[in-house]
């Protein structure tokens, strides 16, 4: 496994070590970095972490190649224990703005190697879209090879008056995560990022693929091209204004490991179940759900449709009307039976156990005003209500949570209902961000990391969201009070973790990432899972209680898990090294926002000489 930097260290600095390599046992402190590194006019901050107690009363910055010393800070903040660290330190080097290649080297300890310059995040989010191209299903363009082509039969139909195993052309979409399930939730919330992020920062991606996947310009952003993959299947799962599903296939998925063309284990053929959104807890096997309504996926597809009828408004009209159509008919179907729609499972108790709809509804209600010459001021109306409603996403009051309790992990409605507000309305939801962003800053400014994020399943997916809102209240308010804290939550995804490790598979790809996640793509083919987002850390006593984990391979963090969380790059983890397909696209859009914010604006005067200095 490649868990050693690529790089080689020169003379000079090897000496300066106070280990070897060889010697990893003796190894008592470690200084955590963003692996990607960081933009000239970034907050900048490494993360010291030792299991004695020692604390550098300063720190240098070494340039790689010329081995020279260009900055010395004792801008050190002191904080005890966290996770399997006796003493930890914030290292903050912000005002450090040359460009360039360096370690950062404190108490004899250096750093992984990191960059700085203005194009460090230059093709990131468009290498995350490796992943979402390979996680298709219909005509997979990695495989370029077919799967799923039978889905699918239709199960809890009787409501519309649909037989159960009736056929539906559900073909199509993404798989969710290293299994083949397809959840419609999050896809319509994966497929609204995406769309986000190429109505916010258009010039950040590019066109280098067709619309089927494969190689070859089609006159068409990469990003539209996945974004409307996901459309598409959507409009598949909502064919008529009475009828719509909210999964494709089960648990029964997990019985084996397969590539996906292999599908057969339900019983018809290769068809997968469908199960059809009834406003009721559905059972199969001996597993009962708590569904209380039709809203909270209802109003997902409502969102994405009506955000993907305004992008496509100027390239196709017919597209662009239908878009609009679905949009008002899932609207209508999230009405039926306001509550939440939770999925269903067969064999084991984990399911995505939603239990929030209101902020897709507000969601719904204020992007239904899109593309409109006139606003609807009913649906303004609606959406204020919904967004008194739930004024912060519940995750950000408590230490724990249920897998997927509050999806999705962001209150998008917040931010899409701000802009088109004046005054006081505008300043009371963009408040609501405040009020949520400061519940998390209580719990993360007690510890070096800034870590105030609960290390529950998907804990990364909440990161990547956090990091989202900070920006987003930022940018809406104008207040950069909680800029380093943003910052801290993009750096623990690259690295500036306990572990030491990016979240994201090959990125970057000089330095540690996941090798082995739990997929079925690496485990049996050793095909690379290019910008894969994994699960990330989760709290030591969920990780105690799950079944069927089994680690594959001798733990290489096992000098950094601890009695708080745990993570392991090893396939028999699916807890913490599983990649999922909503929180890639999650991160696609925090990416987009990275690179297009890092793009120089005007020219700027030449750097002064730096010397070393306190």
């Amino acid at each position: 496994m490649r868990k050693i930097s690529t790089f080689v260290i020169s003379s000079i600095l090897v000496l300066t070590y106070s280990f070897k390599k060889t010697d990893k046992e003796i190894q008592q402190s470690w200084i955590r970095i963003n692996l990607l590194g960081y933009t000239p006019a970034s907050i900048k901050v490494a993360v010291w972490g030792t299991k004695t107690d020692e604390i550098p009363s300063y720190f240098e910055i070494i340039e790689k190649g010329t081995d020279r010393l260009v900055y010395k800070s004792s801008d050190v903040e002191s904080f005890g224990a966290y996770g399997p660290f006796n003493k930890t330190a914030r290292l903050n080097f912000s005002g450090f703005k040359l460009k360039g290649r360096f370690y950062i080297k404190a108490n004899g300890v250096l750093s992984p190697l990191f960059l700085i310059n203005d194009t460090v995040y230059k093709g990131a989010a468009d290498f995350c879209l490796r992943y979402m191209r390979q996680q298709r299903s219909g005509f997979n363009p990695f495989l370029k090879d077919s799967c799923h082509t039978r889905d699918g039969y239709v199960l809890y139909g009787s409501e519309a008056g649909i037989k159960d195993s009736t056929y539906f052309n559900a073909s199509g979409g993404w798989h969710d995560a290293s299994d083949y399930l397809q959840y419609s939730t999050t896809s319509a919330n994966a497929t609204y990022h995406l769309l986000m992020a190429y109505r916010d920062f258009p010039s950040v991606f590019r066109d280098k693929k067709q619309a089927n996947g494969l190689d070859g310009k089609n006159g068409k952003a990469d990003i539209l091209d996945e974004a409307k993959w996901g459309l598409d299947w959507l409009l598949k799962m909502h064919p008529k204004k009475n009828i719509m599903f909210n999964q494709l296939a089960d648990d029964r998925d997990h019985i084996t490991m397969r590539i996906p063309k292999e599908d057969s284990q339900y019983g018809k053929g290769f068809e997968r179940p469908l199960y059809f959104i009834t406003g009721m807890p559905q059972q199969r096997g001996k597993f009962l759900n708590t569904t209380t309504g039709t809203s909270s996926t209802a109003a997902k597809f409502s969102g994405a449709f009506s955000l993907g009828s305004e992008i496509f408004k100027h390239q196709d009209d017919n597209y662009s009307a239908l878009l609009a159509e679905k949009a008002k008919s899932a609207y209508h179907f999230a009405l039926k039976k306001p509550g939440v729609t939770q999925t269903a499972s067969v064999r084991s108790p984990y399911i995505y156990a939603e239990e929030n709809w209101v902020d897709d509804m507000e969601l719904a209600s204020a992007v239904l005003n899109y593309g409109k010459k006139k606003v609807r001021r009913k649906a303004l109306s609606n959406a204020l209500a919904y967004a008194e409603s739930e004024k912060i996403t519940p995750w950000m009051q408590k230490d724990t949570a249920a897998h997927y309790q509050y999806y999705p992990f962001i209150n998008i409605g917040h931010n899409e209902l701000s802009k088109q507000l004046i005054g006081n309305d505008k300043a009371k939801i963009t408040g609501y961000y405040k009020q949520g962003i400061e519940l998390v800053w209580n719990r993360a400014k007690e510890n070096a990391f800034y870590r105030g994020i609960p290390f529950i399943w998907c804990s990364n997916n909440l990161t990547v969201s956090f990091a989202i809102q900070c920006s987003w209240y930022a940018n809406l308010s104008g207040d950069e009070t909680f800029n380093e804290l943003e910052q801290a939550n993009f750096d623990w995804l690259f690295g500036c973790n306990p572990w030491g490790t990016s979240m994201v598979y090959g990125l970057p790809d000089w330095e540690d990432t996941p090798t082995d996640p739990h997929s079925a793509f690496m485990h049996l083919k050793n095909y690379p899972i290019d910008g894969g987002l994994v699960d990330g850390p989760v709290y030591t006593n969920i990780y105690q209680g799950l079944i069927g984990i089994t680690l594959a391979n001798t733990d290489e963090y096992a000098d950094f898990q601890s009695a708080l969380a745990v993570y392991h790059d090893d396939y028999g983890d699916y807890s913490t090294n599983e990649p999922t397909m909503d929180g890639t696209a999650s991160l696609i859009y925090l990416l987009a926002a990275k690179e297009a914010a890092s793009s120089p604006k005007k020219s700027l005067p030449p750097a002064p000489e730096v010397k070393p200095k306190f």
